[in-house]
């Protein structure tokens, strides 16, 4: 589509989540959006977005309000607790709270349907693009063995390659890298990346060191403290 916008805020294609329970609207917009230069991965639920959340990483997120079961709110604002990914809220409600409501939340724009999608793909380009000025170049680093781990942008290399992290390990990490060489108690890691039950804490715990460490079983960098929780050992 040669008036279509060309996402030029990254240095590759913007991977984008788009949740929307309407079929017509998800399927014009996936289309759009991917002519327009994204990787586009779509659900028609919250429950679905979940499951894409803990399997890929993504730039920006669009969710549409009025959802059955799970709404758009609830959604952004659990996704809010342990990262801050873009969100963009699509809705048919034009009243004023909900704007106030969205961005209270933690959302980066607000958008009443209907809308052109052109609109919506300049809305995200400039997002993007401020997203990427906020980082700034003094990002701190964490480093530890082979690896280097950028607490603001959420990146790990190995080596000076990309490690591909889920939403989920990224707040785990950042937590631990905060404090590296302290202890976080499993409570704490708990509440901060919004795992919601000590056990969830574990279950990423073990998923992070499969891509940390030579032997799970005997962890050199993400260390247990039996009856407290986990430390990072950071150089």
């Amino acid at each position: 589509m040669s008036d279509t916008l060309a996402f030029d805020a990254l240095d590759r294609p913007p991977h984008l989540l788009l949740v929307d329970d309407d079929d017509r609207i998800r399927e014009l917009l996936k289309r759009y959006l991917a002519q327009a230069g994204a990787r586009v991965s779509s659900a028609p639920d919250a429950a679905g977005a979940r499951k894409l959340l803990e399997a890929m990483d993504f730039d920006l997120l669009i969710l549409d309000v009025m959802m059955p079961v799970e709404d758009g709110f609830s959604l952004a604002e659990s996704v809010r607790r342990s990262s801050k990914v873009p969100i963009v809220l699509l809705t048919a409600r034009g009243m004023p709270e909900d704007r106030i409501r969205g961005l209270q939340i933690g959302a980066d724009d607000y958008v009443p349907k209907p809308f052109e999608p052109a609109e919506l793909a300049l809305r995200i380009n400039a997002i993007l693009r401020r997203t990427v000025a906020n980082r700034g170049e003094a990002s701190e680093v964490i480093t530890f063995g082979a690896f280097s781990f950028n607490v603001a942008r959420g990146e790990l290399l190995r080596d000076g390659a990309n490690v591909r992290l889920t939403e989920a390990e990224v707040a785990m990490l950042r937590v631990l890298a905060a404090r590296p060489g302290e202890v976080v108690s499993r409570e704490e890691l708990a509440k901060r990346t919004g795992a919601g039950l000590e056990r969830s804490v574990d279950v990423q715990i073990t998923r992070l060191r499969r891509k940390l460490e030579g032997d799970p079983r005997a962890p050199i960098y993400v260390q247990t403290v039996r009856g407290v929780g986990y430390k990072l050992a950071a150089d």
